[in-house]
């Protein structure tokens, strides 16, 4: 197995941080919990590696499971003993209903398990009542996009590349925003992308975007798109920069000031930024780490609990989740050690 000099970076910056803990995992338990536990997540992430994928979930699941317990050892939030973590904080259930419909559920906020927890110094939410289905977490991560498990309408990330901030002054932060779904863009109304866009609430505050040229519609023309050869496409959106009193923006923002805007409103992944969308059961985004953690607390009990189901749902030559499946597992053995030392970073500073 491939693992690819991004993961391999990732590893070797948790390596160096064991010497010398970030954040409150520098001292008595919750440094030995943070060192012990990081070298058993590397420890099983190159487990994973080197198995196929009838067992791989499991590895990926729990080496990011004990990476969250040196995480919650580092988090500068966690007081006492709430860093110390005593359960999972996630089940999932519905085994009988198609893959994507399986159901995951959370412990309620405040509780010790590990899910919950991580998800609270990162300021991601928990949801308990109502099961999130396990296509709609699929759906979350940046590498599913071209992997759908349905033809459903998916609430998938958007992308936006940085670079696009430029570094004159002006008064609008405006960059393409990326990965519209073809379905917004056939409508081609601006009631359709504002529909779409209130599960992005970053997005859906914008001040205004690029429209078609026709001038007898003025401020109704709708949005124009660039389309992308292999579906979807983006739109140029724009963002009013705040003017400031005695400091602040003065409506002439430069490129560092709106960068720092556009870095408020998205996620980072792998050194890239999202949009990402807001479930219906939540109040706000899930962490990208925590959508990942999610989709593998299913993976791994599908493949312990229903083994001969897994058996069949991997099955390259009856499945159409099976090549979907491999590439999300492989994908998180590089993507995942990024991230987790990008959260590392984020609870203990």
């Amino acid at each position: 197995m491939h693992i690819d000099l991004d993961a391999a970076q990732a590893w070797e910056r948790l390596r160096a941080s064991r010497w010398n803990p970030p954040g409150r995992a520098d001292t008595g338990s919750r440094r030995k919990t943070y060192v012990a536990a990081l070298e058993q997540a590397e420890q099983t992430f190159q487990a994973a590696a080197t198995v196929g994928t009838a067992t791989r979930p499991m590895q990926v699941h729990y080496g990011l499971s004990q990476a969250g317990r040196a995480i919650a050892a580092a988090a500068v939030t966690l007081k006492g003993e709430e860093w110390n973590l005593t359960a999972h904080g996630i089940t999932t259930s519905g085994f009988h209903l198609p893959f994507p419909d399986i159901e995951i559920r959370t412990d309620p906020p405040g509780t010790q398990g590990s899910f919950v927890r991580v998800s609270e110094v990162l300021d991601s939410p928990v949801w308990e009542r109502d099961p999130v289905r396990l296509e709609d977490m699929w759906d979350l991560l940046p590498p599913n996009l071209r992997y759908p498990l349905t033809t459903r309408d998916q609430l998938s990330p958007l992308y936006v590349d940085e670079i696009a901030v430029g570094t004159h002054d002006h008064d609008l932060l405006s960059v393409p925003v990326c990965y519209i779904p073809d379905r917004v863009i056939d409508a081609g109304t601006r009631e359709a992308l504002t529909d779409f866009l209130t599960s992005y609430p970053a997005v859906a505050q914008h001040d205004s975007y690029v429209t078609r040229r026709a001038l007898s519609l003025g401020s109704e023309a709708p949005p124009e798109y660039s389309r992308y050869d292999r579906g979807g496409g983006e739109l140029t959106i724009n963002w009013q920069m705040p003017k400031g009193e005695g400091g602040g923006f003065d409506g002439q923002a430069t490129g560092a000031e709106r960068l720092a805007r556009l870095r408020a409103m998205t996620r980072s992944y792998t050194g890239e930024r999202y949009f990402l969308p807001v479930l219906p059961s939540m109040k706000r985004e899930l962490h990208p780490l925590m959508a990942w953690w999610a989709v593998l607390d299913a993976l791994s009990k599908l493949s312990r609990y229903q083994p001969a189901a897994w058996g069949t749902l991997i099955n390259v030559d009856t499945s159409k989740h099976a090549v979907p499946i491999e590439r999300l597992l492989e994908v998180g053995i590089n993507h995942l050690p990024i991230l987790i030392a990008d959260a590392i970073t984020e609870v203990s500073t």
